[in-house]
């Protein structure tokens, strides 16, 4: 093929990608308003499942911090006349973008895949399904376990109990989409961490080397993801991220590649 025919071949590949994206983010537009009641808004509620969790297992173990559902509920406001149609516009893009995930590397492995030789392809297609995998596990983390203790804390937090929290529809949405994409993203870290090791850029001694460096800077991402004195909530954030880490060791060779 000629660069013409790539550059072709890869303008397919987008036109699908986006006229997919188009379709589905225009469904999910439509039925939006009861994706926001059900999942979105969830967190708001005192009876959402993280927090019956966390309920359950303080009242049965006596030295740990009581955690209570009762009374607890965010009150979103807006504060912008265009803002509720620009979010219901916006979350169904993202929204759709997320549950493409699959059918975009998809597409683009319809277009590398000419180029790889058959080991290549067995390797590429091992590794995409395992990202996508991954990246929806980390949604997951995020969404039932990292957002909800977040705005557990930042909701009920006030430097004056004379300064009441209202919060608003834009910075809960900031929040929740942020949250929930930086989650996939960090648990595509062991994938990216056994292309670097097929590479030789990484091995396994790196990471016995610094384990306990990583332990700290893990330590403090997870204080800063969810900012609170209680050591459960930090520990529900740092252990799977450590669980990363770990993994992320085992998949990378256990000596570095050398060149002959």
């Amino acid at each position: 093929m000629s660069f013409w025919d790539h550059i072709d071949a890869l303008r397919s590949v987008l036109v699908r990608i986006v006229v997919v994206l188009v379709v589905v983010t225009i469904g999910l537009f439509c039925v939006m308003p009861a994706i926001f009641d059900s999942i979105i808004l969830a967190p708001c509620h005192g009876d959402f499942a993280l927090y019956r969790l966390f309920q359950g297992i303080t009242s049965s173990v006596s030295w740990l911090p009581q955690f209570s559902t009762e009374g607890f509920h965010v009150e979103l406001i807006n504060i912008k006349l265009a803002s509720q149609f620009f979010i219901h516009m916006s979350t169904s893009f993202w929204l759709a973008l997320v549950l493409m995930f699959p059918f975009v590397l998809y597409q683009l492995w319809t277009f590398v895949a000419p180029a790889l030789y058959p080991n290549e392809k067995k390797g590429v297609k091992t590794a995409f399904c395992i990202g996508c995998l991954m990246f929806f596990l980390g949604v997951a983390v995020g969404y039932f376990i990292v957002f909800p203790v977040t705005l557990r804390f930042l909701a009920d937090y006030h430097v004056s109990q004379m300064v009441p929290n209202q919060i608003s529809l834009d910075s809960y949405m900031d929040t929740f989409l942020m949250l929930i994409f930086v989650m996939g993203i960090i648990f595509e870290l062991p994938l990216l961490a056994w292309l670097l090791g097929v590479m030789g850029v990484l091995h396994r001694d790196f990471f016995r080397k610094y384990r306990r460096h990583a332990v700290v800077v893990l330590l403090a991402l997870a204080a800063i993801i969810t900012p609170t004195g209680d050591p459960f909530t930090l520990m529900i954030v740092f252990l799977p991220i450590y669980l990363l880490f770990e993994i992320s060791a085992y998949l990378v060779p256990k000596t570095a590649v050398t060149a002959d």
